[in-house]
């Protein structure tokens, strides 16, 4: 078994005020109790502390699953996040529900699991790292976001949320609202992305706050994210707005362009016309060592199930990037894929759809932007 098969974690989180400003911590140990494997913290606004406690543990969760582990002992100082997850304790606080089930989800995807309580002493690390975003976050240097400013503001109130939406939604439907990341650098210059890791540019970071304004009145209980700065940093803005928790969902990612990286598409014209031609009208073609606009299909599709069962009943927020979108919304709709070549999706734009009780998916909206013209 290699050292990454069967690992620790320790989670924490913490809140100045209980609801305040909030940040959670989590260690992913190898089974030696001595190796550390990854850290994860964050700054995740006004929040209470069981919101930051499970924020703490769904981050390690996540860092454990990337790591490729298939065992997994989580030990924290929360008796309530603990009790709750082994089924001792019910979740009552509608606030802590999609936590709960986001928690319980990643927990499932282990071959084992355990969940032990320790004292607080015995959680120093994680509690270092949750402190260490409280302080980051308070003096506007978010550790998520890697040193970028999240340009938070008092959010302008939402007179009109219905604005955007069909009406009320049917007892126990989901709402999810599809949010694309706000401008870059790269897409400022008209450079296709990717999987890059590339930072937003100050019209971005606008963008970004402009959209939380817009989503806050809605009230998410979650915002899911791809795990990409650009998307994360977006993601933060929002959440901070609506006071939701931010959790990384690796289904969110990019397409991966493979050779077409960095380039503009005049320039992947000139030097693969053959292959950009077909690319931009098969589905299936894939850019040189990247993925087809099928298999991104694949890959996020079943994310409409997921958030539909996990979240029933709650507003969710998916923050992710053009392609994805794309794939999102075919799917929603229940057409071909090639239906992708019809859709514009603008750098913050918002798209939403329902899922009933039944798991029908109606679309009620597709590159909303009217946030952006104000």
């Amino acid at each position: 078994m290699s050292a990454t098969e069967s690992v620790i974690v320790y989670a924490d989180g913490g809140s100045r005020g209980n609801p305040g400003p909030a940040g959670y911590g989590s260690v992913v140990v190898a089974a030696d109790g001595v190796t550390v494997l990854a850290e994860r913290n964050g700054y995740l606004g006004r929040a209470t502390n069981n919101v930051a406690e499970y924020s703490g543990l769904i981050a390690g969760l996540t860092a454990a699953r990337d790591l490729g582990a298939t065992e997994v002992a989580v030990r924290m100082d929360s008796k309530l996040v603990v009790e709750q997850l082994s089924g001792r304790w019910q979740v009552k606080h509608p606030d802590m529900k999609p936590l709960a089930a986001t928690a319980s989800a990643l927990l499932a995807g282990f071959s084992s699991w355990s969940l032990t309580w320790i004292p607080r002493s015995q959680n120093s690390a994680a509690d270092r790292l949750a402190n260490e975003a409280m302080d980051s976050g308070l003096a506007g240097r978010d550790p998520i976001a890697s040193g970028i400013d999240s340009g938070a503001r008092a959010p302008a109130e939402i007179t009109d949320p219905a604005a955007v939406l069909p009406g009320p939604l049917p007892t126990g439907a989901t709402r999810v609202l599809i949010v694309r990341h706000g401008e870059t650098t790269w897409g400022a210059d008209g450079r296709f992305a990717g999987r890059e890791d590339v930072p937003l540019t100050n019209r971005g970071r606008r963008q970004a706050s402009s959209v939380a304004d817009r989503i806050k009145g809605l009230r998410p209980s979650v915002v899911l994210t791809s795990p990409l700065q650009r998307c994360r940093l977006t993601a933060q803005a929002i959440g901070a707005a609506a006071d939701a928790p931010v959790v990384v969902h690796d289904r969110l990612l990019d397409g991966l362009l493979g050779d077409w990286t960095g380039f503009r598409p005049a320039e992947i014209e000139r030097r693969w016309p053959e292959q950009f031609a077909v690319w931009r009208s098969d589905t299936g073609a894939q850019p040189p060592g990247g993925e087809s606009f099928d298999e991104i299909r694949d890959r996020v599709g079943p994310l409409i199930e997921e958030v539909g069962r996990l979240y029933r009943g709650h507003t969710v927020v998916l923050v992710t990037h053009a392609a994805t979108t794309k794939m999102l919304l075919t799917s929603a709709l229940g057409v071909a894929s090639e239906a992708a070549y019809r859709l514009r999706v603008d750098t913050a734009s918002l798209s939403g759809f329902t899922v009933d009780v039944d798991g029908g998916v109606v679309v009620w909206a597709v590159n909303e932007t009217g946030h952006l013209t104000g």
